[in-house]
């Protein structure tokens, strides 16, 4: 069967490669440890999938952090501070990509299936283009090769803005909207998509909210397993996902399940971006 979805957009840590979205938590954390002040890694992951710049904003200005760097530096968490720190994260975050660049398990499968039924790929994150010149080339001889990247900085305004979506769509001169689906394991990835007009797919056990290497989720115990997809599914679902998945694994039934949803004449609808 020829799918009516036009173009899949993937993010890329947790939905496509780094299984468990380890790189940017353990850079964010070191980040500010290096300014003096601690994080824990629930700090750290909260604001996930936002642009980096932002990501620090929240981390920082939430009440105990900002506290804690209040008491550090004698002075409020300003943009100055989002300045220094960001100053150090992005040479953290490049050199953590080099061992957290595999793709994630069925990948390879889900964009085979793509390319076999003419669904065009693109891709999101909250990346910068720095870190993504690292990052791309060790996805690319892993088969990973998205026809467009938009990073975070590209555009104005970052997630869950839409224009990073609509920038990738115009690229790949892809329409309407709701002829395409984005797939992202963070609520502001789920929010742009919607921002968007497109279809959302949230990747519960792969990405952020799970926060687990593959080894890790293999060794679970089907209860704790259990419990982490509803953790996960619940925060994605209120973030706006048509649908909850467990990997990008099971993209081919993902699709077939927004096709039908197509064909019986549901659209995605459009919300605002808060």
């Amino acid at each position: 069967m020829t799918a009516s979805i036009q173009a899949v957009v993937f993010d890329w840590a947790g939905t496509v490669v780094d299984h468990g979205s380890r790189a940017p938590m353990g850079a964010f954390v070191e980040a500010f440890a290096q300014h003096g002040v601690r994080i824990t890694i629930a700090d750290a992951r909260g604001p996930m999938g936002m642009a980096k710049r932002d990501h620090i904003r929240q981390v920082g200005t939430a009440p105990a952090v900002a506290a804690a760097w209040r008491a550090r530096h004698g002075r409020d968490f300003d943009d100055a501070a989002i300045d220094s720190i960001f100053a150090v994260f992005e040479p953290l975050n490049i050199a953590a990509v080099e061992a957290h660049s595999a793709l994630i398990p069925g990948a390879r499968e889900a964009l085979a299936w793509c390319a076999a039924r003419g669904i065009r790929i693109g891709s999101t994150t909250g990346y910068t283009r720095p870190i993504m010149d690292r990052l791309a080339p060790l996805a690319a001889v892993q088969g990973f090769v998205p026809e467009v990247t938009v990073c975070a900085g590209d555009l104005a305004a970052g997630r869950p803005a839409p224009l990073q979506m609509w920038h990738a769509m115009a690229a790949m001169g892809v329409w309407p909207a709701s002829r395409v689906v984005k797939f992202d394991d963070t609520p502001p990835g789920i929010g742009e998509a919607r921002a968007a007009g497109c279809w959302a797919v949230g990747v519960a056990l792969t990405g952020n909210i799970a926060g687990l290497a593959a080894d890790e989720l293999a060794t679970l115990e089907p209860g704790a397993r259990a419990a982490l997809h509803r953790d996960a599914a619940e925060q994605l679902q209120r973030a706006g996902a048509h649908l909850v998945i467990d990997s990008v694994a099971d993209l081919p039934e993902a699709v077939a399940q927004i096709d039908a949803r197509l064909a019986a004449g549901e659209r995605p609808g459009m919300t605002e971006a808060p």
